[in-house]
């Protein structure tokens, strides 16, 4: 940072302080503090092998201090997972229910509670853009934005088709029902990345919003619908009242899906295998939550099977997203 002349473009010099920054407080900080605390264990443990007696209150501290200094190791080897360009950055998460009317719109539902509950386990900020609300239960679709450090990285792995397999409160001979939804995430695009958006290539409609009740919203055309007519992307948003702030942030939903699209463009000039829409095809479920006749959550990815379906509903999500993250590393190495 000394030489050259970045201090003649303060632009470019604040970014590059807050990337130092940034490295400093993801990986040079927590290294030297692991490193610290290793450190200070391994004297402890020669101090503790070189007594005559045993020390009972050291070793607990020292088996404490290990349990703890291994957590620590477990979230920088997760970091170290979490090293692709887009990683870092916010998520934008879709949720669409598949065939199957009211069961599959309630399934969808419960997918959107589960990922609020995991993001307000995280500490993340949770943004409702778009809510299609089902007529008796449940959704159509959500589309919400997940902001918090590593979001985008973290939720990559929940894309594809989620399979519920339930007693269906909706059916009167109380039967069995298999349902489907869809999950996908895009990483939500700063300002500084260009993504040319052309006035003339998009199609803006407005309408009335579809609340209950007959709120303001319903009172306006206050809605609005962009369509990008190069790519085909349309982006929805209506949960503002003022039509501007609706536009606002559908054009950055649209944004996000385009800058999503040229990186799988650029992976395809590789000649890379795009696995990803692959794997979000209908019948090819990343996971099963099984209800009745048992309770089971099976990720068919990493084979990865967890008995308390409830607590997973509740949020519980990390155990999967970082057996999936290790695989993938596996695969890279």
């Amino acid at each position: 940072m000394a030489e050259g002349n970045i201090w003649s473009d303060q632009e470019r010099a604040k970014k590059v302080v807050e990337e130092v920054k940034t490295l400093k407080k993801r990986w040079l900080e927590p290294y030297h503090a692991l490193k610290k605390r290793v450190d200070e264990g391994l004297e402890m443990t020669e101090l503790l092998e070189s007594e005559s007696t045993v020390d009972l209150e050291m070793q607990r501290q020292l088996e404490a201090e290990a349990d703890s200094a291994e957590r620590a190791l477990d979230a920088l080897e997760m970091q170290h997972m979490l090293r692709g360009p887009d990683d870092p950055r916010d998520a934008l998460l879709t949720i669409h229910p598949g065939a199957g009317g009211t069961e599959s719109q309630d399934w969808a539902e419960m997918l959107m509670r589960m990922y609020t509950r995991w993001a307000e386990r995280r500490g993340f900020e949770i943004e409702v853009l778009d809510l299609l609300e089902g007529e008796e239960a449940g959704i159509k679709s959500a589309e919400i934005e997940i902001r918090g450090e590593y979001a985008f990285g973290l939720l990559r792995a929940e894309r594809g088709v989620h399979r519920l397999v339930r007693i269906s409160p909706f059916d009167a001979q109380a039967r069995r029902h298999t349902s489907f939804a869809s999950v996908f995430v895009y990483p939500v695009v700063d300002d500084d990345i260009e993504i040319e958006i052309r006035e003339e290539d998009l199609r803006i409609d407005v309408f009335r919003a579809s609340g209950k009740g007959g709120q303001h919203v319903n009172k306006t055309s206050s809605a609005v619908r962009i369509t990008h007519n190069p790519s085909g992307i349309v982006v929805a948003c209506q949960n503002e009242r003022s039509q501007f702030k609706n536009k606002a942030t559908a054009l950055k939903m649209l944004k996000a899906r385009l800058y999503e699209k040229a990186v799988e463009e650029q992976e395809a000039k590789k000649a890379e295998v795009d696995k990803q829409k692959t794997d979000n095809a209908w019948g090819n479920q990343i996971r099963s939550y099984v209800f009745q006749p048992y309770t089971m959550v099976n990720d068919h990815r990493t084979e990865l099977k967890v008995g308390d379906v409830q607590k997973v509903m509740d949020g519980d999500l990390d155990q999967f997203i970082e057996a999936f993250l290790k695989q993938q590393a596996g695969q890279a190495a």
